[in-house]
């Protein structure tokens, strides 16, 4: 069996964008170029991403408020659902994933109910990630185990594939970036399936600036602490 032959039949990549610039065309464009099916969810940005994505065939929806990123992938699933995917992969706007990854997320799924990327398991993508964010991430694994008890060699890593099963039963409820670890703690508690598969990563000037800063760690750790108590 080829890789292509173990891929899902409908396959729709949902990528959540909030006030991105031009790499949000140029991912998207990336995503179409190689016959991806592609669901854009505008999480209320200051100007509607529209107006870069009008000329292409996208499914677009908009929030009219931000909402953050985990409510934009879960209205981003909710639809995907609704036109029948039978799996889904998370992308990120700011052209950090490379289209060349999503094949391998895919058959991935052959043998579990989600699948992640991660950067640690080959020596030339850890290459690509700058010092400072390489221990931040590795403390986050700390955290990750922790709260889910799942043990990753990446944490935080928005580049996923969810299949049928992992397509039914995750349903985000933290808005924000905990909803990264939120997904663990729900493949934990309805006993998904999972594995780790090779992804690589591409740091621009944009993705760096638009990217995660060390603070934010701490409002996610809150936002986690919060929800366990409540």
């Amino acid at each position: 069996m080829t890789m292509e032959d173990a891929m899902p039949q409908r396959a729709i990549i949902v990528i959540p964008c909030y006030n991105e610039g031009k790499a949000l065309k140029t991912s998207v464009q990336e995503l179409l170029d190689h016959d991806y099916e592609v669901i854009v969810v505008d999480d209320g940005s200051e100007h509607s991403a529209w107006e870069q994505l009008k000329e292409l065939p996208v499914h677009f929806l908009r929030h009219c408020i931000n909402l953050g990123q985990g409510a934009a992938l879960q209205t981003g699933m909710d639809y995907a659902k609704r036109l029948g995917a039978d799996a889904v992969v998370h992308f990120d706007a700011d052209g950090q994933h490379s289209p060349a990854d999503i094949p391998a997320l895919l058959a991935a799924l052959e043998k579990c109910d989600i699948a992640m990327g991660s950067r640690f398991l080959r020596a030339e993508d850890l290459a690509q990630v700058p010092f400072m964010k390489r221990q931040l991430l590795r403390c986050a694994r700390l955290v990750n185990y922790a709260f889910t008890g799942l043990w990753l060699t990446d944490a935080h890593n928005g580049f996923r594939a969810l299949g049928p099963k992992a397509l039914a039963c995750i349903d985000l409820t933290e808005n924000r970036m905990a909803h990264a670890t939120e997904i663990l703690s729900q493949v934990k508690a309805h006993g998904l399936t999972w594995r780790e598969v090779p992804t690589s990563i591409r740091y621009t000037s944009y993705s760096k600036q638009k990217g995660q800063k060390w603070y934010n760690s701490l409002n996610i750790l809150i936002d986690l602490i919060l929800n366990k108590i409540l």
